[in-house]
């Protein structure tokens, strides 16, 4: 099973392909540029790049695979998981994982994981068709040195032109038309400055006579209309409490999958939450909230060895 076939399936139309266990390729979109060295224009396009920390299955890669091989969520997901163990096998032993259309992957000093994209395809459907082309720059300066030689070597002889008697006429019939719009123009203004002058007073006189009449009106004769007291038994509804240091779960693209898993882990005996989406638009879910760091530290410590090494805290100011 080609699996990069599919990864390169699902980045044209989601900005985060979650591979299980190994990590997730995300995209962002570029506006279109111009490269100043080489005069070329670039069309807008999706830059590439990978996150070794979503490791967590978001169920959006096996299910589509599932969908596409006509088989079962559970075989796929195993098969997905096998091909991710053998890419993290692959890259401890110094080897390059090339996937074709997408990059290339291997592993840095530290042992982190280092991504090189491919430049071959554009992800970005609204591009489509569109392709870098170059563009030869105006040689301004090229060209007015080229004009001044001409000049040195080719003489020009210009020949006074004589000025016609009356040639002044024209110019007096233009400066008429104009003092005439001008007239026209400052006649209009004024008539619209005494029509909105006189709306300003009919407004404020009508607005005097309204407040007159609400001070001298009477609304409930001379003793004031007295209502019937009752009590309202109120019952605080206890929430629950979320506080600015989360113990998290997993990120999930689709929201179903984020609250199965809520009630999951609440029926193991958590307070899981769901605390929103962030900034790659993935659900997430909290094993707990906070308020004081040190608790959720601890409750960090007590998942990992409990329950999930790969939960991880996440602060919020």
């Amino acid at each position: 099973m080609a699996l990069e076939h599919y990864i390169t399936e699902l980045l044209y139309r989601y900005n985060c392909v979650v591979i299980p266990g190994f990590g997730a390729f995300l995209t962002q979109t570029k506006s279109s540029v111009l490269d100043t060295d080489t005069h070329t224009f670039h069309p807008p396009t999706k830059m590439l790049s990978f996150n070794e920390q979503l490791t967590s299955n978001d169920g959006l890669l096996v299910s589509y695979i599932s969908k596409a091989e006509k088989t079962s969520y559970e075989l796929m997901s195993q098969k997905v998981g096998r091909i991710s163990e053998e890419w993290k096998t692959g890259l401890r032993n110094n080897e390059k994982l090339e996937l074709p259309h997408i990059g290339e992957l291997w592993l840095n000093e530290s042992g982190r994981i280092q991504f090189q994209p491919s430049q071959q395809i554009n992800y970005l459907t609204s591009s489509f068709g569109f392709s870098s082309f170059p563009s030869s720059p105006v040689l301004r300066e090229d060209l007015k040195e080229r004009v001044v030689v001409l000049e040195e070597k080719v003489p020009f002889a210009f020949t006074p032109e004589k000025r016609k008697e009356y040639s002044f006429r024209p110019y007096l019939k233009y400066a008429a038309v104009f003092l005439l719009a001008l007239a026209t123009g400052l006649t209009g203004f004024r008539s619209y400055q005494e029509a909105r002058n006189q709306e300003q007073l009919a407004r404020e006189e009508a607005q005097q006579q309204v407040s007159k009449r609400i001070q001298e009106a009477t609304f409930f004769g001379n003793r004031p209309m007295e209502l019937p007291t009752f009590t309202l038994d109120v019952i605080a509804k206890k929430g629950l409490r979320r506080g600015t240091h989360h113990v998290i779960a997993g990120a999930f693209r689709v929201r179903s999958n984020a609250d199965k898993k809520i009630q999951q882990l609440n029926q193991l005996g958590f307070e899981a939450s769901y605390l929103g989406t962030n900034d790659f638009g993935l659900h997430m879910v909290a094993y707990s909230s906070h308020d004081d760091p040190k608790e959720a530290l601890n409750a960090l410590k007590h998942v990992r060895r409990t329950h999930s090494g790969d939960a991880w805290l996440k602060s919020v100011k």
